[in-house]
């Protein structure tokens, strides 16, 4: 299927990959594995043909059919399901081939292309479409909406579902869940096991990587090694390799200092020098065991809090949304030191907004919210790395936040968090996602809080780094919310789980395996319920309505319908405003002419407010979303309910 022989890749100076070779058979799902920076990405560009090896070859059958996510989006007027069709390139072939023998009257050809469409599965490729993208977290009143009416985030999630779309026999995924909640990766799980191809995917979530591999490929160092087996069988192959490498080693570091020992002593004395010149040629031909090598980790640790009063806040009775409209209903609960909470919930049910109740960005609409006078809020959320000043360098930052820190205590404090040498002094603008929300962890560290609210904040960190976030977790004393895709963090941080659903948080009975089994009925029920209704439209329906009756009822659907739909068209408003302001920003930032000014204070600014205005497009998006769900509601007489702890 796929053979790497003796791949070198440069960038620069620097060697990505040195002699790999590799080969891959058909039906194998392969997880890419390594730090940020080993290479894997380079590697997909190199299977793709938009990279060429320095050395070595790549050897692929001809007509292999390669899908890969794309990493740009058109800004397209396109409705986001044609979009997601135009994965499937033959499919689309065959609707132009169609149409063209019906207009030309071509009778045999219109019996091919519907005979090649039934064998494609081409009459349910819009229902299929269609599924992909509820499974990604998209109602279904957006599946029309325009390409361009979302923020990037959402836009990747578009181009995975239009790979998946695509009937390829070699699928590359490049970190697919990083804009991904717990529910859609929980989806993509399922959806990867009935891909009959064979599977290449880059993550850093390991319980991702154990359920969708059956063998793992390591970068480190410039090199590569294939295991056989997931995620976890290659952890424990490794750990079995190093620590049989460093016996091995040390067993031979042993023996030729003993040899080298007897030539030291003997090598003068005539009577001894050809014993001596024999063991010197034994210890030349000897092959060598290399030194382990393991990738230098990193970790560090939350400093102890200097109060934990009790509870650190407290919500009774709490109603709150955008725009006087809820998204939750009903909410009542206390954070105490010491607890460690995961929400989970589907995109859009409402698990950021209580976040942002919990840190103070948003106020109650109803009920009684209550933060103690000495909670200090720790807040990760992706608007802070956005956040970060692009101009100014992680020393500037942290000395910024403490003005007492000198510059040494400073730069000991950003080596915990990898930013050593020269690294600390250069622009965050050149640090890569994985460094900026390194760093936005690190300032969030400085602060010192009693109370952690962490929103998906594993998104850009390699496995290194999320072992460390975890670890530093376990010992910290204060409260911890967290919202995130990555089970493995939610196992290792969390004691108890909340469920956001219906406009409502309460607590969830069970662990993640239970709601990975409760969301799958769930969604399971929805498309029987959809199915059911359908076939009792298709029934005999009831006597009809009057006149009068329709007219009222619809007056009162309209009723309960308006302030859902002002909201809605607000809301829509504040979004084309942001999209505006951010088009100039950007064409105002391509323009030559800024930089040959020299203004630097005015390049800072504009970067500055491009980085708040993306943050803020964000935002809004995720009200749209959570407006549209709740008029959906009410258009179909669900309207959430909140329950009662």
């Amino acid at each position: 299927m796929l053979t790497l022989s003796n791949i070198t890749l440069r960038r620069g100076p620097r060697v990505l990959l040195r002699n790999l070779s590799v080969a891959v058979y058909p039906g194998w799902r392969v997880g890419v594995v390594g730090r940020n920076g080993s290479g894997k990405s380079s590697l997909f560009a190199m299977l793709l043909g938009e990279l060429a090896p320095d050395e070595g070859e790549i050897s692929l059958p001809r007509d292999l059919s390669i899908a890969a996510v794309e990493q740009e989006t058109p800004a397209t007027p396109q409705p986001a399901i044609e979009y997601v069709l135009d994965g499937d390139q033959e499919l689309r072939a065959l609707e132009q081939a169609l149409a063209r023998a019906e207009r030309e009257g071509d009778a045999s050809g219109i019996a091919r292309a519907h005979e090649r469409l039934r064998e494609i599965g081409g009459y349910a490729a819009r229902a299929r479409a269609g599924a992909m993208l509820f499974g990604l977290g998209f109602p279904s009143e957006t599946h029309t909406r325009p390409v361009a009416d979302f923020s990037g985030g959402w836009r990747m999630r578009l181009n995975l579902a239009r790979s998946l779309m695509q009937r390829s026999d070699l699928l590359l995924l490049d970190e697919p869940t990083n804009h991904l909640d717990l529910d859609a990766v929980l989806w993509l799980e399922r959806t990867l096991a009935d891909f009959s191809g064979t599977l290449l995917v880059i993550s850093h979530d390991r319980d991702f990587l154990d359920a969708t591999t059956t063998h793992t490929l390591h970068l480190a160092n410039g090199e590569g090694r294939l295991y056989s087996g997931n995620y976890s069988s290659f952890e424990t192959q490794r750990a079995a390799q190093l620590a049989s490498q460093a016996a091995a080693y040390e067993a031979q570091q042993r023996r030729i200092a003993h040899l080298q020992s007897f030539v030291d002593r003997f090598r003068a004395k005539a009577s001894k020098a050809r014993q001596a010149q024999a063991r010197l040629k034994m210890i030349e031909r000897m092959p060598k065991v290399a030194p382990v090598h393991a990738e230098a980790g990193f970790d560090f640790e939350f400093r102890t809090p200097r109060r934990l009063p009790a509870p650190l806040v407290r919500l009774d009775a709490v109603s709150v949304g955008y725009d006087g409209v809820p998204v939750l209903r009903g909410v009542k609960l206390s954070v105490a030191p010491g607890q460690r909470i995961g929400l989970l919930g589907a995109n859009g049910a409402g698990k950021s907004t209580l976040i942002k109740l919990l840190a103070g960005e948003l106020t109650p609409l109803e009920g009684e919210a209550q933060a103690n006078p000495n909670v200090v809020v720790g807040y990760f959320a992706q608007h802070q790395i956005d956040a970060l000043d692009l101009m100014r360098s992680p020393l500037e930052h942290v000395i910024g936040a403490d003005p007492s820190l000198g510059e040494q205590a400073a730069r000991d404090f950003l080596g915990g968090f990898a930013f050593r040498g020269d690294r600390v002094f250069e622009p965050v603008a050149q640090f890569s996602g994985g460094e900026r929300a390194r760093l936005a962890l690190a300032l969030l560290v400085q602060r010192e809080p009693n109370l952690l609210l962490l929103d998906e904040p594993t998104n850009h960190l390699d496995l290194d780094m999320r072992h460390a976030l975890e670890v530093a977790l376990q010992s910290f004393e204060g409260a911890v919310v967290t919202v995130s895709h990555d089970r493995h963090l939610l196992r290792a941080t969390c004691d108890e789980l909340w469920l956001v659903a219906d406009g409502s948080v309460a607590p969830f009975d069970g662990d993640l395996d239970d709601y990975a089994r409760w969301l799958a009925a769930r969604q399971s029920s929805a498309a029987a319920s959809l199915g059911a209704s359908e076939s009792r439209n298709r029934a005999a329906s009831p006597p009809a309505p009057s006149a009068r009756d329709r007219r009222r009822e619809a007056a009162e659907q309209r009723a309960r319908e308006k302030p859902l739909r002002d909201a809605l068209e607000r809301i829509e408003r504040e979004l084309d405003a942001h999209r505006e302001r951010l088009t100039e920003i950007e064409r105002t930032l391509a323009d030559p002419a800024l930089y040959a000014s020299g203004d630097a204070e005015r390049l800072a600014a504009l970067a500055k407010e491009q980085a708040e205005i993306k943050r803020r497009i964000e935002d809004v998006e995720t009200r749209w979303l959570e407006a549209a769900e709740a008029l959906e509601a009410a258009r179909s007489g669900a309207a959430p309910v909140a329950r009662s702890r």
